[in-house]
């Protein structure tokens, strides 16, 4: 191993466990209000609606049909905020331009910051995960699926929220995003239903959503039921995966937002 490497590898193992670390340390705001907001969902939608609606499709019950979406629901949102939050602040703090600076890689900055935001909705996940199953049955019907289908979410929103962080002047900016493109994109993205029961073209328009091949991905490995194909489903997130991932080490190579 080069010099050069081995200088990467010990700067993305630290970046990464600060990260983590950083996550455990302040595990009452990282993740205990998710798990709190997802069981308020599970009770409302999922037990007093759902005993109305009944099953749903497949035979699932409605709260079957809905916990793969609400956990994904959760990976999404804490990936996003964990990295947009945490890069912000170094940005604010200056303790950024340390980093510029040392002799690491733009890509070991960015990974581990990548590797933080995914392992705390991961965390998430899993708890919400297990709260649901307080609530109703759920079986694993394709693991490797179920678990790709996560990570990859997870990442293309930490890509997501490091790129907002980059670009953000003051703390307001981190939360624009969550709230008028990620909140709608998730609500209009099959999480609480199928959108093979929209009409046309709300049903073509919902195909745009890249939250729909997430949710549907991460159902399809618990449930085995998906809406759209689960190999498309692949693409379209291992192309966000791609395309994000460049954006992000461009910004970061340029400068943008983080020299003065």
């Amino acid at each position: 191993m080069s010099a050069n490497l081995a200088a990467n590898m010990v700067a993305l193992r630290t970046i990464a466990r600060r990260e983590i670390v950083r996550i455990i340390r302040i595990w009452t705001q990282t993740l205990i209000p998710p798990v709190i907001t997802m069981t308020l969902y599970f009770v409302i939608f999922g037990k007093l609606v759902g005993s109305r609606i009944g099953t749903i499709e497949h035979g699932f019950s409605y709260i079957q049909y809905i916990v793969p979406g609400l956990v994904m629901m959760s990976i999404i949102n804490n990936s996003y905020m964990n990295i947009s939050s945490s890069f912000f602040g170094a940005k604010f703090q200056r303790s950024v331009e340390e980093m510029l600076v040392a002799p690491m890689s733009n890509w070991t900055i960015l990974i581990g910051y990548v590797i933080g935001a995914v392992a705390r909705g991961l965390a998430v996940g899993v708890l919400v995960l297990l709260v649901a199953l307080l609530f109703t049955h759920l079986g694993v019907a394709h693991l490797l699926v179920a678990v790709t289908a996560v990570a990859l979410g997870a990442t293309i929103f930490a890509l997501a929220g490091f790129i907002n962080a980059i670009y953000a002047k003051k703390f307001d900016d981190i939360a624009l995003v969550p709230t008028f493109v990620i909140a709608p994109l998730t609500y209009l993205g099959g999480v609480f239903y199928s959108v093979n029961m929209l009409p046309a073209p709300w049903r073509q328009l919902s195909l745009a959503n890249p939250i729909l091949y997430m949710v549907n991905a991460f159902r399809f490995g618990i449930l085995g039921i998906s809406d759209v194909s689960v190999w498309i489903a692949y693409v379209v997130m291992l192309a966000f995966v791609a395309v994000l991932g460049a954006i992000a080490l461009l910004l970061l190579h340029k400068g943008v937002g983080l020299r003065s």
